[in-house]
């Protein structure tokens, strides 16, 4: 017989006060707490005490934003393997989550690479390439870079906001697993 408990966020976003929320859970989206403020608006009930609950309505809001919020919220992300990488200057999560893909440990030659499909990446599309990295290697993820670089622009926003959304709840998850 399984003990498995279900993960839950603490504090529990239902009980949380706008204040709370935001400084909790505000850094979820990438340098965008208007989500987690969008999500409190909305209505928090206890079904939004798990991660997935909360992911969900977040994404839910972020999905409900006009193409602009979006675009913001992209733009917000860091280049993979990029210069705030190199220097330290990612969030802690950003940073954990590139380290665990591997993004540290690029070759000159991996660098230069993600370097010019960053550049070819944000002429094309206007803001940087977003991927949910937990899983993938360099290799696959230079491979995903690559096939979307042939993306439509507004499939390739939806792209981006469907990885942000992943992100999000693998986030939600990881801060619950550690409670």
């Amino acid at each position: 017989m399984s003990t498995h408990r279900p993960l839950v966020l603490s504090p529990a976003p239902s009980r949380c006060s706008l204040e709370m929320l935001t400084l909790h859970y505000g850094d979820v989206y990438e340098h965008s707490p208007w989500v987690a403020e969008a999500a409190w608006h909305h209505g928090l009930n206890e079904e939004h005490d798990a991660p997935d609950g909360l992911a969900q309505l977040m994404g839910l809001m972020l999905q409900q934003a006009s193409s602009e919020q979006q675009i913001n919220v992209i733009r917000a992300h860091p280049d993979l393997a990029g210069k705030a990488a190199i220097s330290g200057e990612l969030t802690q999560d950003s940073t954990s989550e590139q380290a665990g893909a591997g993004l540290h440990h690029c070759s000159a030659d991996e660098f230069a690479q993600f370097e010019s499909l960053n550049e070819a990446y944000k002429k094309k599309f206007g803001f940087p390439f977003v991927i949910a990295v937990k899983g993938l290697d360099r290799g696959a993820i230079l491979a995903a870079f690559e096939e979307r670089l042939n993306n439509a622009a507004a499939t390739e926003r939806q792209t981006a906001i469907e990885h942000i959304i992943r992100i999000a709840c693998l986030r939600l998850i990881d801060r619950a697993s550690k409670a």
